[in-house]
C-alpha cells in the first residue's frame, strides 16, 4: 500500500470517519435506547435477540473504519448490514421523508462498497500492518 500523494491521503481518512460516523452513532443511540429498538426491531419480526449482535456490527465495524483495521471487511460487513437493513425497515417510501431516508441508505452502501474495493487508504492501521510486513 505505498502512498503516492500523501497530501491527498488524508482525504481518505475524513472519508472513512465521515462515513463510518453514522454506524458509530446509531449503535450509541442503540445503546441508550436498547429497550425501544428492541421493541422496534420486534415490531418488524426480527427477533430482539439480535440487537447485541447490530450493535457490535455498527460499533466495531464503525470504529474499524475510522481507524482503517481490517477495513475492506468492516466495510463489507456493514454494507451487507445496511442492505439488510433497507430491506427489512425502508420499505415504506411512501412519504419524502422515508424516500430520502432510504435513498441515504442506499448511499452509504454505495460508499461502503467503495472501500471495501479500494482499501482505507495510507493513513491507516492496514497500511502501517501491510508496512511492517514487507
Amino acid at each position: 500500500m505505498s502512498c503516492q500523494n500523501k497530501g491527498l491521503a488524508v482525504f481518505d481518512l475524513v472519508g472513512r470517519v465521515l462515513l463510518a460516523f453514522i454506524f458509530l452513532f446509531a449503535a450509541l443511540g442503540k445503546i441508550e435506547d436498547y429497550d425501544g429498538t428492541r421493541l422496534y426491531m420486534m415490531s418488524y419480526g426480527v427477533p430482539g435477540a439480535l440487537l447485541p449482535v447490530v450493535i457490535a456490527v455498527e460499533l466495531l465495524g464503525s470504529l474499524a473504519i475510522m481507524v482503517g483495521l481490517w477495513t475492506r471487511y468492516a466495510a463489507l460487513l456493514l454494507a451487507l448490514f445496511s442492505i439488510a437493513a433497507i430491506v427489512i425497515f425502508h420499505q415504506n417510501l411512501a412519504t419524502m421523508t422515508n424516500q430520502i431516508i432510504t435513498l441515504a441508505e442506499v448511499s452509504f452502501t454505495g460508499g461502503l462498497i467503495l472501500l471495501a474495493v479500494n482499501g482505507a487508504g495510507c493513513l491507516s492501521l492496514d497500511a502501517l500492518v501491510k508496512r511492517g510486513k514487507a
